[in-house]
């Protein structure tokens, strides 16, 4: 008789593989989410190649992550933008007319300043002949905006590049119904009063019901919790599991702010309030008062809660990047090198937040560099199942050669070497600024730990991915 162990595989719905091939192997995470001091490791060979710039970092500052709905509620995202771009000319002193180019990332735009970057830019005092753009790619918004300014300055368009992010989620667009819109603009166009009546006679009171922000991803109408969900059952992620790894998140996220490791984090005087300091949204708890919370995307039988997904957040980023001459000769001493770089796409559906698992080996491979020689891990935390799937992926030759058509699996990235001062779970999520704080939380990480090489990865809707290595700048 035929039972569900033994069916063939391949006759068998794909989280329903995942799950009999990874519920064999659950990932235990008690004895192992707890950061270790990192060892401070041996140069190794740099990644600089012939005949193409150095692209350096030269420093990088973050507003305070913040829940949405709190101080930043009557900002709107150009503000938040603009005091991450004042921070940083502060940080920095860089001469604004020195700046080639400003690109930033933002994935919910305000219909008025579509365009953010150009309207902070304009804002923090920037001479109107510095061009800007802003880009768009989901949750690695940020990481677009830097690897673009990266082909500037590689290519020798530009020198000097600021990137960044913003996200406002305290005040998203609410439209109207679309046949409000329809009605209103067929209004504007009306030449008499006799259509005007016509199309008024036409209006219906379920008109005026609103149109929120997709919450949902478009090609499956499916949310990104929800998907989640159901990745964290296919690769047999606990509950507890999740929330083990949640409580590690948070807990280094309040040694790290406590230890004033956060160096990124720059005040902001919120006008007519007080000034905001620091992150708002770690708060580390206890696995008894995480387990009394009930599921939130799939009811009653789902893992994934409020506690163990990130959290809506508002905040902006930048970043200083420059050619690594240009640098040098501006007397300035660099982070640390931005290096190879991938994007990735897959099956939005049952593969959305995998991302992390399909740039890793494409971006080591292109930088001649394996697991072991990565000092320091920073990737994006949407859910605790979705890292926890991640690592189960990364870690199984199975899954590596029938669904990424590789000989052997990756590796599991070292705990103690991972998400070490806190991750999006604990820090915040803005999602169109979160790529510019993975990327500094690896050069500063590199710098105080005394590694070499750092690995940014994250997913982002749409079943998109990215990484990207980055080497210390030589002390």
């Amino acid at each position: 008789m035929t039972t569900i162990l033994t069916y063939p595989f391949k006759n068998l719905p794909t989280a329903s593989k995942w799950a009999l091939r990874f519920s064999i192997r659950p990932l235990s995470c008690s004895s192992q989410l707890r950061a270790a001091p990192a060892v401070q490791t041996k140069t190794k060979k740099t990644l600089a190649k012939p005949n193409i710039r150095n692209v350096v970092v030269v420093d990088g500052v973050r507003t305070p992550f913040l829940l949405s709905g709190t101080s930043y509620k009557d900002l709107m995202p150009h503000d938040l933008a603009r005091a991450a771009l004042t921070g940083l000319l502060h940080r920095t002193s860089v001469p604004k007319e020195v700046v080639d180019y400003i690109i930033f990332g933002t994935v919910i735009q305000e219909v008025k300043t579509s365009n953010v970057a150009r309207e902070a830019a304009l804002g923090a005092g920037f001479s109107d002949k510095t061009p800007a753009h802003t880009v768009t790619m989901a949750c690695i918004s940020a990481n677009q905006a830097m690897t673009t300014g990266v082909g500037l300055i590689a290519s020798g368009q530009c020198d000097v590049i600021v990137a960044g992010g913003v996200e406002l989620m305290s005040d998203v667009p609410i439209r109207h119904s679309r046949k409000m819109r329809k009605l209103m603009l067929d209004l504007n166009k009306a030449k008499s009063m006799g259509q005007r009546l016509s199309l008024i006679s036409k209006f219906r009171f379920n008109f005026l019901a609103p149109e929120l922000p997709a919450v949902s991803e478009f090609s499956t109408s499916e949310t990104m919790g929800h998907s989640a969900d159901r990745l964290a059952a296919a690769f047999a992620v606990s509950r507890l599991e999740q929330d083990e790894y949640a409580l590690r998140s948070h807990s280094l996220a309040k040694k790290a702010q406590d230890e004033g490791l956060l160096s990124d984090v720059v005040p902001f005087k919120v006008p007519g309030k007080d000034t905001v300091t620091k992150d708002n949204g770690i708060r580390p708890s206890s696995l008894e008062q995480m387990a009394k919370l009930k599921p939130a995307f799939i009811k009653p039988y789902g893992t994934v809660t409020a506690a163990n997904s990130s959290f809506l957040t508002d905040g902006a980023s930048a970043m200083l990047i420059m050619a690594e001459e240009k640098a040098l000769a501006m007397g300035y001493k660099p982070k640390a090198y931005l290096r190879d770089f991938m994007y990735v796409s897959q099956d939005p559906k049952d593969q959305l937040l995998l991302g992390p698992t399909y740039a890793t080996p494409k971006v080591l491979e292109k930088a001649g560099l394996t697991m072991n020689d990565i000092d320091a891990f920073e990737f994006h935390e949407a859910f605790s199942g979705q890292i926890l799937a991640n690592f189960k992926a990364m870690d199984s030759d199975w899954f590596a050669e029938n669904y990424m058509g590789r000989k052997t699996k990756v590796g599991l990235p070292p705990l103690e070497k991972f998400n070490n001062w806190g991750g999006s779970l604990s820090l915040g999520h803005p999602f169109g600024a979160t790529g510019c704080r993975l990327v500094m939380a690896a050069a500063n990480r590199l710098q105080k730990e005394g590694g070499q090489y750092g690995l940014v990865a994250a997913c982002a809707a749409g079943g998109q991915g990215h990484a990207m290595i980055v080497e210390a700048y030589p002390k």
